[in-house]
């Protein structure tokens, strides 16, 4: 006899148990990890979209420019699927988590300063949801030196919104920001650790050129757009937590 583990999708426990049966008449499972965020399941779903390889693949279509409708259509599922399965995505870290881990947790700004030398770029970049007039900006800064992203910031364009991101990068030690000339990084950014120009923005512009690429909500003169706030905010977060 050979006996095969039922395994939990979620978090691979194998403390499962019995918990009745489908409508279809299918066995359900229930994970007893309290950790697990997966109430019940069963092992073969009739629908696709069910699938965990199905739903790992709306996220990666969703990094290659493909739109809910372009995505529904490719993997034969429901376009409410699709946005079902982004929608569990919400949550994602505005910060380089990666970084401040290697960063020591006792040193001080000031000693982290003296110890990283940060240089940061800092830019936004215009996109909209439903319509023009209601535009929404992706403010955020990369290290200078080694082009990861440090932090970021989805908002209306506005000083409150650079002010959010300044907040974020305090944890960073940033001794010097380069920028272009909009007003709010005069007014919120000391002369003295700003310096202003295209010299040293060319990364961080390049950036945005392979957001607009890769991204299709994104691309200048198109018909394809986000249609409500949150999920444009999610598929830009995903790409760049990604």
């Amino acid at each position: 006899m050979v006996l095969e583990p039922v395994l939990c999708p979620d978090c691979g426990s194998t403390d499962i148990v019995r918990h009745g049966r489908s409508s279809a008449g299918k066995p359900r499972y229930k994970c007893r990890n309290q950790d697990c965020q997966r109430s019940t399941f069963i092992r073969s779903y009739t629908y696709r979209g069910y699938l965990l390889e199905v739903k790992q693949q709306i996220g990666e279509m969703a990094l290659n420019g493909s739109g809910i409708r372009d995505t529904a259509r490719m993997l034969n599922i429901s376009p409410t699927t699709v946005i079902e399965s982004l929608k569990k995505h919400r949550y994602l870290s505005a910060m380089n988590e990666a970084r401040l881990a290697e960063m020591e947790p006792n040193q001080t700004i000031v000693q982290l300063a003296q110890w990283q030398e940060v240089e940061a770029e800092v830019d936004e970049m215009w996109s909209f949801v439903q319509s023009k007039g209601q535009q929404r900006w992706l403010w955020h800064a990369i290290d200078h030196d080694t082009g990861e992203v440090l932090a970021y910031v989805l908002s209306d364009h506005k000083d409150t919104a650079f002010v959010q991101l300044k907040a974020l990068l305090e944890a960073f030690g940033i001794t010097q920001s380069y920028t272009d000339d909009w007003g709010a990084y005069q007014r919120l950014l000391h002369p003295a650790f700003h310096t202003v120009g295209k010299a040293n923005t060319q990364t961080i512009e390049h950036k945005h050129l392979t957001l607009r690429t890769r991204i299709k909500r994104l691309a200048r003169k198109t018909i394809c757009f986000s249609k409500s706030i949150w999920l444009h905010d999610v598929v830009i977060g995903l790409f760049i937590n990604r």
